[in-house]
Order: C-alpha cells, then structure tokens, then sequence
C-alpha cells in the first residue's frame, strides 16, 4: 500500500456474492472475483455489504466471505467488509472476526433493527471500534431508517469511533456541512450515480458497486473527479450514468450481477427475498450496458 492512501481510500468495491445453482455461496468464485478486481487496478473490496446479501448470510458463511477476501488480496489491497447487524454485539463480533482474518478496516452500518436514536447509534459505533481497526461509517437512511446527519457524524469522529464515512444518502449539500463539522472525517462516495458531485466536493474514496461491470471507466471517472478534471469527468460521468443510476435503486444487485454476467462474469441470481428483475426492467438495464459494451466502454 502506498504511503498516501489509507485503507479506505480510493476505488473500493462492494463486492456482489456468486452463488452455486442451490444459492449455496460459490467461494471460490468469490475468490477469483476478488484477484480480478485487484488486477484492474481498484483499491480494494467491501465483502458483506448490502451488494454482498449479507442479511442472507449466516454467520460462517460472512466469515468464509472475509477469509477468501483476504485470500485472494494482493499486498495493499484493501479488505474492509461490513459489518452490519441488529445488535451493538453483533457487529462488534464481525469486526473482530476481521481484525483477526487480516482485514485493514471495517464498514458499519448504524443499529437498523429499529429507528435508533443518537445514544444507541453512538454505543453501536462505540462497541466496533472497540475491536481496534478503522470504522467507516455507512450512512443509508433510506434502507436503514437511522439517518446519519452531518452532526452525529461529527460526534461520532470526535469520540474517535470513526475515520470515514460512506454517504449513502444522496443529498451532495450535507458533505459540505460534514467538512465543515468534522474536517478529519473522510468522505466516502457512496452512490454511483454521485461520483463527480461528491468527487469534486472532497471525497477521499468510493465504496462501489458499478467498478465490478466496468472497472477501467470507473477509475478514470473517479480520478477526474477527485482530482476536479471535469474535462475529462463530465463526459464521461454523463455516458456512464444511465447504469450507474441503478446502484441506488432497490434492484441494484440483479442490475450489477446482470452487467457482470454480460461481460462475461459471475454474477448469477440473488438469495430470497429478492427476485429475478421483470422482464420490463431487465430491458432497460440490459440496453444500458450493451450501449456501453459496444462503445468500447471497460
């Protein structure tokens, strides 16, 4: 790893989960996916995320996900699973299983069991970082119900339970307002449909889906972003849009398994409740990345 970049920082992928015909989890598959990332030049994946069904997996399959993450990670790429759970001591379990599995940092999600408030988010964030490796928070009020706002964020960075944060939320004014508020916090994108918004306004990494599809135009997008060379960005931000789009809506992991299975890829069907996606919106996901496909985009 560079002397520059921090674990969190740059390109790192939140990795969709290959399963077997019986959706019994295809590690090693897994395992290949993880090796072709690191050779596409990205920074790093986020096992047992959202996009990896974690709320899917029982507890020795998310620590079998981790361990053929690491497995399969080159020397300086970033392994930070999720460590989402209901309970404080449930996500302090999975942060521990990483730190002992060699893992550089851990992605949390807030308490979403129910809509907790600001003392019960702090406890949970307060148990991760107990276990000693860098927490990146996830910010996702839409699917979580718990809202990080730009102060609790603040708060949370002050107690020292955090070091970056994955802003889900969609709205580009609030990472202002975090920089501003918590200036050592690092801004993670966390939307792909956000890249040059929250890329311009100081982002130092991006937890993303779409790099699994195309990984080379997702890196040059987000180093012209980041680096506020929109020559270069904008054009490219305005092809790629029309699947990055998908990252935020509820569809989001067929859509990325269904470009990975077009570019020749695992990406294979989902473990209930999700279902295959409609016909309708199959159509209109496919369109999107065959146009690009025979753009040339990669």
């Amino acid at each position: 790893m560079s002397e520059t970049r921090k674990p969190w920082h740059g390109v790192i992928v939140a990795t969709s989960l290959p399963f077997n015909d019986d959706l019994t989890v295809d590690f090693g598959a897994y395992g290949e996916s993880v090796s072709w990332l690191a050779e596409q030049g990205l920074h790093g994946v986020a096992p047992s995320g959202s996009l990896g069904e974690y709320q899917t997996l029982t507890y020795e399959e998310r620590d079998r996900v981790v361990e053929a993450a690491v497995a399969n990670a080159p020397e300086g790429f970033t392994v930070m699973p999720g460590v989402g759970a209901y309970g404080g001591g449930e996500a302090q379990r999975h942060a521990q299983f990483a730190k002992d599995a060699g893992c550089q940092a851990v992605m949390c999600l807030p308490p979403n069991a129910y809509r907790a408030d600001d003392r019960a988010v702090l406890e949970h964030f307060e148990l991760v970082a107990s276990v000693g490796l860098p927490v990146t928070a996830y910010n996702n009020p839409v699917d979580t119900k718990v809202d990080l706002r730009p102060e609790l964020l603040a708060k949370l960075h002050a107690e020292g339970f955090i070091v970056g944060v994955k802003e889900f939320s969609g709205d580009v004014r609030r990472c202002y307002e975090i920089s501003e508020l918590a200036p050592g916090l690092d801004l993670m994108i966390g939307t792909d449909d956000t890249v040059l918004e929250v890329g311009i306004a100081g982002a130092k990494g991006w937890v993303a889906g779409y790099p699994q599809v195309f990984p080379q135009a997702c890196l040059a997008l987000y180093n012209a972003s980041v680096t506020g060379d929109l020559e270069t960005a904008l054009p490219l931000y305005r092809q790629l849009h029309p699947v990055l789009r998908w990252d935020s809506k509820t569809e989001f992991i067929q859509a990325i398994k269904l470009g990975q299975e077009m570019i020749g890829r695992r990406g294979g069907a989902c473990r209930p409740p999700r279902q295959a996606l409609s016909p309708e919106t199959e159509a209109v996901v496919r369109g999107a990345t065959q146009a690009l496909i025979d753009a040339g985009v990669n």
